[in-house]
């Protein structure tokens, strides 16, 4: 069975929620080829959730991922959501997922559901790594109190149980800010041993997460992986930011960036994921994609070379915060 560490090539693993449909219709085939290609260039740690599709990214890496040897490749997925039979209209991220109602539940039993549910989609009999999903503000509001006392009485247990029994390796919070990771970290049982931290660490936004975040992960010893390392796309030139349309003004902080990178000849997708992972506190960072070539770009894109006077004039103009650790 792979480590984290040893599974890592350059330090990127793959990232499924575009897998899910998430924005667009993505064909099959289309998200086949992403997770072969991904393989096919060492990629051997994949991130996956019930949320991304109502099932299907887990479908689809699943029949990838089942017909190479268990003991190569880290996976990790999510709970806080099981999927059901019933049927529902999609709105929102994943408004071209598969019909099936997902229920949010953080308790000790639906989160038992929605590991039998995962294994099954998966078509594995284990998981490495489990993230308690969304149990934060841009989720659920004001009502984020209560449904992260829900998981830590539900969902926080069961994770640290199976990982004492040695059933999963490690488990965490995967979530879209600090607050829920910083909270968990300084309980006093059933603490998460590794987090995912999606768009909180990246060019664009890092000033909170470098503050409160990761010193506390670093005194802790709690592993983070960086997830939408590319904000959900505006950094290489989409038109979303952290999952909504983004608005003129990330547009326009994305142009400068893009205008200074340029005078260094420098991409900015190489800029954005050499950031991520340049943090001691960081593991891996896990873009996420459904075109195959984008796989490859990513992989050649952390391994570019990239001067040093490119990181100074960010810092100098306060893109980036002089706190933060730079790329050697």
């Amino acid at each position: 069975m792979k480590s984290l560490q040893d599974a890592l090539k350059h330090r990127v693993g793959l990232g499924t929620a575009p897998l899910g449909n998430m924005f667009r219709e993505v064909p099959e085939d289309e998200a086949r080829q992403t997770i072969q290609t991904a393989w096919d260039q060492g990629v051997r740690y994949f991130d996956t959730a019930p949320f991304y599709g109502a099932g299907l990214a887990e479908m689809r890496l699943g029949n990838v991922l089942s017909q190479y040897d268990r003991d190569e490749y880290v996976l990790s997925t999510k709970v806080g959501r099981y999927v059901t039979d019933e049927k529902e209209e999609k709105e929102g991220l994943f408004s071209h997922a598969r019909d099936n109602k997902v229920i949010t539940d953080y308790t000790e039993d639906a989160t038992k559901r929605s590991i039998e549910q995962s294994l099954e989609r998966l078509k594995t009999d284990r998981l490495d790594i489990v993230f308690v999903h969304d149990v934060s503000p841009d989720f659920h509001g004001d009502e984020w109190i209560s449904k992260f006392e829900e998981a830590r009485t539900g969902a926080f247990r069961v994770l640290s149980q199976l990982r004492e029994e040695g059933v999963i390796k490690s488990w965490g919070l995967g979530v879209n800010t600090t607050e829920p990771i910083e909270l968990a970290m300084e309980l006093e049982e059933n603490r998460p041993d590794i987090s995912l931290s999606a768009t909180q660490y990246t060019l664009l936004q890092h000033e909170r997460a470098l503050q409160r975040l990761m010193p506390t992960a670093e005194k802790q010893g709690v592993d983070l992986v960086i997830g939408s390392p590319y904000n959900s796309g505006v950094l290489f030139g989409g038109d979303h930011y952290n999952y909504a349309p983004a608005d003129s003004e990330i547009i326009g902080r994305v142009n400068q960036l893009k205008e200074i990178a340029d005078k260094y000849g420098v991409s900015l997708k190489a800029a954005a994921l050499q950031f991520s992972t340049a943090h001691p506190a960081v593991k891996s960072v896990i873009p996420g994609s459904t075109r195959p070539d984008r796989i490859k770009e990513d992989l050649e894109m952390i391994q570019k070379e990239i001067p040093r006077d490119f990181w100074a004039e960010l810092v100098d103009r306060g893109f980036i915060s002089a706190d933060a650790p730079l790329p050697n």
